[in-house]
């Protein structure tokens, strides 16, 4: 009998967006996928991929105690209900309520995916400290499962972890990013016309689109010709979400272009000249792998996840965080200079095919899955194709680097 791997999301759409080729891969290696997520439109897109898809309730922004907890014990009796083998969580609160269920219903192996700090360890002022020492605790009860990973997208979320005691150093997996088709995303030349410049994720603060937003009005004001798009949809259920009545003022004043949520964003990079996000903090941003791979020159913040991708001077430039100064000179260095972003563009493509390949990345994942049923633990037999999966990868001091 297959092992039995089961993904639990905040929002199914991201499971499509992001971990749909890892699913895909572990079904290939003969291990039955489920997933889980809160009841939505995108849920019948994942079905129709050909996985069994569970519901359960999870408010995305909601810190109410009560459902809260519903949601704990929802996934513990879905837990026991279907006995996986190994839950793979994604995000903070599948982390945090899922490890804690999975802790309940005696599941056997656990993987934990951080895949950036979020709005609770970005935001500024004494309310959010005091909301980061309560999910610091949460997450070193929850990361206490006897069988697990933590999967990380950068080192320094990962060392942040472990200095602070949340999970130690032997359990913790660096995977960078959710990897891209290199053949999906190809380097074209640059369109004809004013340099367009595009910035792609969900329109939340912490992105630095109110930074992108102030640079572009600067540039617009001093004559430059250059265009500027957000793609994206607004993400009420995020505490950092911009508010649909201030994307309607950005729309009015036309100082950038609102392009809504898009799914041919290979497309969307082909009409592009440079990509931007200035995040306050990211994993790793799967948009500035597109923006590589497709060879396009980056501007993105001196941050954690951004410096996973960009080499200063090489595919890109670094501004400081929350300096809109800043990028708005970083922009118009590259407004300016066809010729540069060209070479950019060429770095950042060799850069993306040697380090981001989303076979990469579902190989190196799979490993994980490997590691934790491979070594006991499982009480139903696991599929052999599973054993003969790639071997695992060390790093001289003898910590597994994926």
């Amino acid at each position: 009998m297959s092992a039995r791997l089961l993904f639990v999301v905040n929002d199914a759409g991201f499971f499509l967006s992001h971990r749909l080729p890892v699913a895909v891969g572990a079904r290939a290696a003969g291990l039955d996928v489920h997933v889980a997520a809160p009841p939505a439109e995108p849920v019948e897109r994942v079905r129709a991929e050909g996985f069994e898809v569970h519901t359960f309730p999870l408010s995305r922004r909601g810190m109410s105690p009560l459902p809260e907890l519903a949601s704990v014990a929802a996934l513990t009796r879905l837990y026991r209900r279907i006995s996986p083998d190994v839950v793979h969580h994604v995000t903070i609160k599948p982390v945090l309520y899922g490890s804690v269920a999975a802790q309940l219903a005696g599941v056997p192996a656990v993987v934990n995916a951080v895949t950036g700090l979020g709005w609770v360890f970005i935001t500024q002022g004494w309310r959010a400290a005091a909301l980061r020492a309560v999910v610091r605790t949460a997450y070193r009860v929850a990361l206490g499962h006897g069988r697990s990973r933590v999967v990380f997208q950068n080192p320094d979320d990962r060392d942040l972890f472990v200095q602070s005691g949340l999970v130690s150093e032997s359990r913790t997996v660096l995977i960078r990013g959710s990897g891209v088709d290199m053949e999906a995303f190809k380097p074209l030349p640059e369109p004809d016309g004013a340099p367009l410049i595009v910035l792609a994720g969900r329109l939340l603060w912490d992105k630095g689109v109110g930074e992108l937003v102030t640079a572009a009005r600067t540039l617009k004001a001093a004559g430059t010709a250059a265009r500027f798009a957000l793609v994206g949809d607004a993400d009420p259920g995020n505490p950092a979400g911009i508010s649909e009545a201030q994307l309607e003022t950005w729309r009015r004043e036309s100082v950038v272009e609102l392009w809504g949520r898009r799914t041919d964003m290979a497309a969307v990079l082909a009409s592009a000249h440079i990509a931007c996000l200035p995040s306050y903090r990211e994993g790793v941003p799967k948009f500035l792998i597109e923006a590589a791979a497709s060879g396009r020159a980056i501007v993105a913040t001196d941050v954690p996840g951004c410096r996973e991708i960009v080499r200063p001077g090489e595919n890109g430039l670094l501004v400081p965080a929350r300096d809109a100064g800043s990028l708005t000179e970083a922009l118009r260095a590259l407004i300016h200079d066809p010729a540069r972003r060209a070479r950019m563009g060429a770095a950042g493509r060799a850069l993306a095919v040697r380090d981001f390949s989303v076979e990469g990345v579902v190989s190196q994942t799979l490993d994980v899955y490997e590691d934790l049923l491979g070594g006991g633990g499982v009480n139903r037999g696991t599929d052999e194709r599973i054993q003969r999966l790639g071997a695992s990868r060390r790093a001289p001091d003898g910590r597994k680097v994926l």
